[in-house]
């Protein structure tokens, strides 16, 4: 458990201050927004047009690749054109494989951020070494000697510095003695961080980021816990890497980063979409305001379970009710309380809760909830009571009930009740700021009194607009799917503004970013950078249209090589910028094609699909 945290109630750890230009982050400082250009480094005026962009958006840093020296020199440029015109927002620059350039990027940047995976250690080979203990602290002298000087560098220019690990670029040497885990990202990190300890520079911000957010909340909370161990305090930058466009990379960005936010982590974020630079920015301001939101709430007082451990959880053990609960994959239930029984065929809910009204019509495939007073035993119909109804509870027959309870109403008389009926579905209710803590609290006490119910969260609002439910909802459920608990979700929001069908998709479409139950292709693409090697936005359309209606397929679309192979780790096919205008496809890690055209490269991923998915219509 980290020390100074609160699980059950929000307040923002409390990092050491870096001062980053005018703008430090850290300390007693908001919590900061940044993007990144996608223009070439080298063409000063878009970058200038850009950041301006950013700036004008909302963002109060500025991320540039630097590939090159060349790169790196323009910065100057870069900077003293945005100064000449008024902007005094920060630049960092973005330094992989090349120790050389961040030297340089150092003297003209406010800060740089460097890539432990890639910064002294031999390029990815993805093949398994084997180092004894003192060939290992050899290659960790390598890194301090080459470290040493760069950070003498950053201390004489005033420039910060940010360890950015990356899930897809850990080196090597990391994978073979920690393997592809998040102990092996934190320690990667730590590496770096100690000698920075060790040379009295302590300008340093930390980023752990990786484009599966299991992954990517493990890592960041077990860095967190690490840090402590050894008297450390750095701030933190959050975010998913390859989030991908549109919903998905909202719904992916906002669980991720959400559920480290809600736990007060986080001192700068950056939501990495891909679209424009500047779009991502009021993605960002919208996340950051609905957690900072729970700041001084009324207290909540839990009690954690001694055998959950939130650095490495596991799902709660529930006995299933039908198909709720167990192994099963967490249901999606929706709230259908305006006689809309219209349902997608790619996003149907599990069930449809009906409240007073008996539906008419009703489909084999979806089952049925109402208000325990109107229920009559139709088939694949179930009731619902509150904790004021719990006599009627007892004394229904019905082989599965649902149970719709807040924290405080999880009293005595209830958890009595529960202990004898194993077959009630709790669907958990909250109205308070920190609707998190509550939900938290409920799950806590049921493993406090060794309840097995499963358990369903109900997340209310009344939004007008489809992304503010995509940020909020999934910022509230990220949380809670990592920590093991969610046997489901009842998403609603009131009134007509979002269509039912819209609501249950983004359901879905929560469940699928948490790695708890798939629906839909799934796209691991990156932002963008001065990198890509093509047109992003325009491939990703294309692909998309070509693959989104198959069921179940991870695919991975990046700009280069920096991150691709490895942060695709998982994905089932890739398309990788291989040069200017040439691309490389991939079968799991496995390049299978090198350097193709780019204007045949899409149909040829098309083909790859169709040969070794046969059973799916490409």
């Amino acid at each position: 458990m980290i020390q100074l945290m609160d699980y059950f109630n929000y307040f923002r750890r409390q990092a050491i201050e870096v001062y980053v230009g005018a703008t430090p982050l850290g300390g007693a400082n908001p919590i900061r927004l940044q993007s990144m250009t996608n223009t070439s480094t080298m063409d000063t005026d878009a970058c200038v047009e850009q950041a301006k962009r950013i700036v004008e958006a909302g963002g109060e840093y500025v991320r540039l690749t630097t590939q090159g020296v060349r790169e790196a020199e323009n910065l100057k440029n870069i900077n003293i054109s945005l100064r000449s015109q008024g902007y005094s927002t920060p630049l960092i620059a973005d330094v992989h494989f090349n120790p050389n350039v961040a030297d340089v990027a150092a003297l003209y940047a406010e800060k740089v951020r460097i890539n432990p995976g890639n910064y002294v250690d031999s390029p990815r080979t993805f093949k398994k070494m084997e180092y004894t203990d003192e060939e290992y602290a050899k290659e960790i002298e390598k890194i301090r000697e080459r470290f040493v000087p760069f950070l003498n560098i950053c201390k004489e220019n005033h420039t910060a510095i940010r360890i950015g690990v990356n899930h897809g670029s850990l080196s090597d040497r990391i994978m073979s003695r920690y393997g592809d885990t998040p102990e092996g990202m934190v320690e990667s990190c730590m590496e770096f961080l100690r000698i920075c300890v060790e040379e009295d520079f302590m300008n340093v911000v930390i980023s752990i980021k990786a484009s599966n957010t299991v992954v990517m909340v493990k890592t960041v909370r077990l860095l967190v816990e690490q840090m402590e161990k050894e008297g450390m305090a750095f701030p933190l930058h959050l975010g998913v890497t390859e989030a991908g466009d549109g919903e998905d990379g909202r719904i992916k960005s906002a669980l991720g980063i959400g559920a480290l936010l809600a736990d007060g982590l986080g001192d700068t974020i950056r939501v990495s979409l891909s679209e424009a630079p500047e779009a991502e920015v009021p993605v960002a301001r919208k996340l950051v305001n609905y957690i900072a939101g729970r700041e001084n709430h009324p207290y909540i007082p839990g009690a954690e379970a001694p055998e959950f451990c939130y650095t490495n959880p596991s799902r709660r053990h529930t006995q299933a009710v039908r198909n709720i609960g167990g192994e099963h994959l967490p249901v999606v239930i929706s709230a259908r309380l305006n006689g809309n029984m219209e349902v997608s065929g790619q996003f149907k809910p599990d069930y449809i809760y009906c409240g007073l009204s008996m539906p008419g019509n009703r489909r084999e495939d979806i089952g049925y909830i109402v208000d325990g007073a109107v229920w009559d035993g139709s088939e694949n119909v179930w009731p619902a009571f509150n904790t004021e109804q719990l006599v009627g509870l007892h004394h229904c027959g019905a082989a599965m009930k649902f149970l719709f309870v807040s924290y405080l109403g999880l009293n005595e008389e209830a958890i009595a009740c529960l202990k004898c009926h194993p077959e009630v579905v709790l669907v958990a209710q909250s109205n308070h700021p920190n609707r998190l803590g509550e939900f938290r609290g409920i799950a806590h006490q049921l493993m406090n009194e060794g309840l097995h119910n499963p358990l369903v969260f109900f997340q209310f609002y009344q939004e007008k607009e489809i992304e503010d439910l995509e940020i909020k909802a999934a910022a509230d459920m990220g949380a809670l799917i990592f920590d093991g608990f969610c046997d489901g979700i009842l998403l609603y929001n009131h009134g007509n503004d979002i269509a039912d069908m819209k609501v249950d998709e983004i359901a879905f479409g929560i469940l699928q970013a948490g790695r708890v139950r798939t629906s839909k292709t799934e796209y691991i693409s990156c932002p963008g950078c001065g990198r890509t090697m093509y047109d992003l936005e325009s491939t990703i359309a294309r692909i998309k249209a070509a693959t989104s209606h198959m069921r179940g397929l991870k695919i991975g679309i990046m700009g280069c090589i920096v991150n691709g192979p490895g942060e695709m780790a998982d994905a089932d096919y890739g398309y990788v910028g291989a040069g200017r205008g040439k691309i490389s496809l991939y079968k799991k890690k496995e390049c299978v094609e090198k350097n193709i055209p780019e204007e045949q490269a899409v149909e040829k991923l098309i083909a790859l699909i169709k040969a070794n998915e046969p059973d799916m219509q490409v």
